[in-house]
Formats: C-alpha cells, structure tokens, sequence
C-alpha cells in the first residue's frame, strides 16, 4: 500500500534533519462555576487584555479562554510552560475551575452564551462582529466547542537536504507544495488520530437543543446522548465543522491555487448566508459579509497551512507572499485525561505521523477524492471502534478494514521511529509506537472508550466535575517556574496598557 523503501534508505543517512522541529500548542476550556455551569463572569482582569495577551486570550465566547504556547523545538518546555499558563490561569480565576471535554455541559439557552469583548477599537470590534457572525451562521452552541491546535514546522536543514533547496526564500514554492503533500496525506490517513485520541464519543442532551442531525445516537438513563462506537463527536457533522466540498472547492494541490479557491469562498456570496443579512432592524451589523467566509480563519478543517503574518497582513497575503511555515492540526479532542488537555505521547505519535506524511508522496487530490476521504473521517468519527470496520481505500468502489490499513500506517512509524531512535539514542518513539498499536487490536483502550465508559457509569456532569476538580487542586498545588508567573503577570498588565493605546488611537 505504501512505497516507502526508498524513504528509509534516505531518512537513514538524514536523521539528523529532524532534530529542531518546532512546535507550538494552542488549548481552548470553557471556564465553570463550581457546579460545572458556564460561567457568566467577564475574563479575568488578572488574566490580562483578551485582544492583546500573546499567551492568554479568548475564543468564541467570554468564558472560552484559549492557551497559547511559544513555539519551541523542546517538547518538554511547550508542556511545562503551557502547564504553567493553567496554573497562572487556575490562581486568578476564583471560585471557577476550566472544564476538561471538549463538549460544555448541560446548555440553559444559547442567550446564556456571550460573545467574547475586545473592547471599543476597530481591531477589537471587527473580532466580535466575527463571532457575531459565527453566531448568526453556525449557532453559539457550535463554537463554544473547546479542541487543541498542534503546531508543527519542519526545519529548513529538512528541506534542503530533502528538496535541494538554498534557501527559504527561493525555494518557498517547493516548501509549500512539500507542506500540501503532507496535507493530502492528513486528509487521507488522519482519521487514524481522532480514532486514537478522539474523547468526545458523548454529549450532554441539552447540546442539540432541537437540532436536526441524522445521526443514530444512544439515550442514557439520565439524558445523556452516545454513539457506542463513536470516537469524536467534535469533528462529526454536529460539532465544529463548516467546510462542504461541494460548497466550497478547496485545492490542496498547489498553494496558489489553494490561496485563489479561499479567495473565492471570502468574495462569492452565498444564498444561505445572504438570507441572514448584513444588518438587523435597528442597523447593527450581524456579520461582517454574506459570502461563504467571513474570514480566512472560518474556514474549519482538519489542518490548514498557516504562515506568521505581519502587521496588516492577511493569511492569505502572508502565505501568498512567503509560502507555507508550517501546519495546524485542528483534528484533536480535548484530552479529558491530561490537567493541560494533552500529552507528551500524543506529541511524539504526532510527529512520526506527521514525519510520514511528508515523505511518503500523496498523488493530486481531486473533490471527489476529497469526498471519499471525509467519508472515511466520518465512518471513524461515529463508529470508529466499531469491530472490523470498513473504510474506503485509493480504489473508491473497494473497501478494506480499518485495522489492516491503520497496521500498515504503524509498520512505516515503528520503521521511522527506529531510526530516529537509534540517531538520538533514545527508546521513546518505538515506546510509543508499540503502545498505541495495542490500540488497534484493543480500542477499549483509547481515550474515547475510556471517557465512555466512566460517563455511562458516573454522568456527564459529575465526571467533568471530577476531572476539573482534580486538575484544578493539581495544577494550583503544582511547582511553578517563578520566573514564567512573573512573566505572565507583566504581559497580562501589558496587555492591558496596549489595548488602551488602541482605543485611544482609534486603532
């Protein structure tokens, strides 16, 4: 299924080139009361501006806070400092505690749920007529979701000794179609993440509120809604998804072609969005235009290449103007058995998946082979688990068993894996490899079947009070490094000083 003979032999004799990947971590909670109820609090004014804070800021909604970590080559350190971050965040929100699913709790009314504030400058008012179009477009349930974004950037030594380039700025074009092919490969053969790490398989009942939805789900005793086999709800057609292929034709072939065909999604107005309209009775704007995206940034899919943008730079300009830096995967559940949402062996199982997906090559990817691969994504999504599963394979009219191709996507990590580990003189890539392929013979072990398990039997609402009281005692009892709190308190009274400067400047 995969030709990769030729991928050892090269990586062999360049194992080195991985060595400095960097990486970044973004984490989104809701923040509860004591009752696991939202909570209705302005943020926190010890948690600095949410408009102008690089590591603390908010989501969709005031009480979604969203973490957001330097990018750093060390794994370690993007841990500690985003565990840091929790424990900052945990010793100034008083009386509250963050939520530890993906999914909120019960749901009162969507009125309950305020859109996140940024004050009155241009800036911070063009954010909240976004949300607020996100909110006359997909529901304030929708994007209240919480997920993690992993962000992963291969050295420049990678591709140059991988591509032949000289440099990043000439060899831009060859980076970024390297970086497309490793978003063709996601697309094809990342379901296998949500099915490992997937933690969303169950919702609390009032979630749909009247809803229509079509999918099959199971009634618990007390309300709550489950799909026996299902992996992440998140990313299935009821959480955080907008992006229709045949809506929206997207190109992940080359980048200026993927740059034109989000150009056209922002500028082409759509019917279903026109019947909103742009304004209501009393002239206040509802969203910032009709078309099919407001933006670049609600284009939700699994990955999406980014590029870092500079001042009044747009993603689509800076991406346009420098190429592909590196990829975020939006594909991860909240990790509702880590204090930070994530961990250390989710990183490293990343990284060898993500490694593959660059080398191994990935043919031109058309609609309808993008069809077919969400087909697979959703098969996993809700039944992931289910025993001896079916996906679709190259061939659109043959399906195999997903365990088979998942197996043969974990022969190519363990033999990356090795390698990386004997270069480093380590054991920690091999260690992960052998467990999580356990998995595949056994997913009563993953993250969605456990959560499961402990939701049927204790409630959605006492388990995520257990979780977010134990992390909340953990990470405030925690070490911190003294130097990042103070850190963190000089940005927060920072931010504030600088969204001032906005507003006075009618930025």
């Amino acid at each position: 299924m995969f030709d990769t003979k030729n991928i050892y032999s090269w990586l062999k004799s360049n194992a080195d080139v991985f060595k400095n990947i960097s990486r970044g971590i973004e984490r989104e909670t809701l923040r509860i009361n004591k009752n696991g109820n939202m909570s209705d609090k302005n943020h926190p004014y010890m948690l600095g501006s949410a408009l102008t804070n690089k590591w603390i800021t908010t989501d969709f909604s005031e009480n979604l806070l969203e973490f957001v970590t330097p990018t750093n080559t060390n794994i370690d350190y993007i841990l500690s400092f985003l565990s840091d971050l929790h424990h900052y965040t945990i010793t100034n929100i008083h009386n509250e505690h963050l939520w530890p699913f993906s999914f909120p709790n019960k749901i009162y009314t969507q009125e309950s749920i305020r859109i996140a504030q940024y004050g009155i400058s241009n800036i911070g008012q063009m954010k909240m007529l976004y949300r607020k179009g996100l909110k006359y477009r997909y529901g304030s349930l929708m994007n209240i979701i919480s997920g993690i974004h992993y962000n992963f950037s291969l050295p420049i030594i990678f591709w140059k000794k991988w591509k032949g380039i000289k440099d990043i700025k000439s060899g831009k074009d060859i980076i970024s179609s390297g970086y497309l092919q490793l978003i063709r490969n996601y697309h094809k053969f990342g379901w296998i993440i949500p099915y490992l790490f997937g933690a969303s398989p169950a919702i609390h009942c009032s979630f749909l509120n009247n809803k229509t939805h079509n999918i099959n789900f199971k009634k618990s005793k007390n309300g709550l809604l489950y799909l026996p086999w299902g992996t992440s709800l998140r990313l299935s057609s009821i959480g955080h998804k907008n992006y229709d292929s045949k809506e929206i034709n997207i190109n992940f072939n080359h980048i200026y072609e993927y740059i034109q065909s989000l150009r056209y999604a922002i500028n082409t107005p759509s019917k279903k969005f026109q019947k909103i309209g742009l304004k209501d009775s009393l002239g206040n704007k509802k969203q910032i235009n009709d078309h099919y995206l407001q933006t670049e940034s609600e284009f939700y899919t699994h990955i999406r290449p980014k590029q870092k943008t500079k001042k009044n730079e747009s993603l689509l300009n800076a991406l346009e103007n420098r190429g592909i830096q590196y990829v975020e995967i939006r594909s991860l559940d909240i990790n509702p058995f880590s204090a930070i949402g994530i961990n250390k062996k989710q990183i490293l199982l990343l990284d060898l998946f993500l490694i593959w997906c660059v080398l191994t090559d990935s043919p031109e990817m058309h609609t309808e082979d993008l069809i077919i691969y969400n087909k697979n994504w959703q098969r996993v999504l809700l039944e992931g688990r289910k025993p001896n599963q079916m996906i679709y394979t190259n061939n659109k009219n043959e399906e195999k068993k997903l365990i088979d191709i998942s197996k043969k996507i974990f022969n190519s990590l363990y033999n990356i894996a090795e390698i990386l580990d004997q270069y480093y003189h380590t054991h920690c890539y091999k260690k992960i490899c052998k467990e999580f392929a356990i998995y595949l013979e056994h997913p009563e072990l993953t993250y969605s079947a456990k959560i499961l398990n402990k939701i049927l039997k204790y409630g959605y609402t006492n388990t995520g009070l257990y979780f977010s009281k134990k992390y909340h005692t953990e990470l405030k009892d925690k070490y911190i490094n003294t130097v990042n709190y103070n850190i963190f308190l000089k940005e927060a009274l920072k931010s504030h000083i600088k969204q001032q400067k906005l507003e006075n400047n009618h930025v």
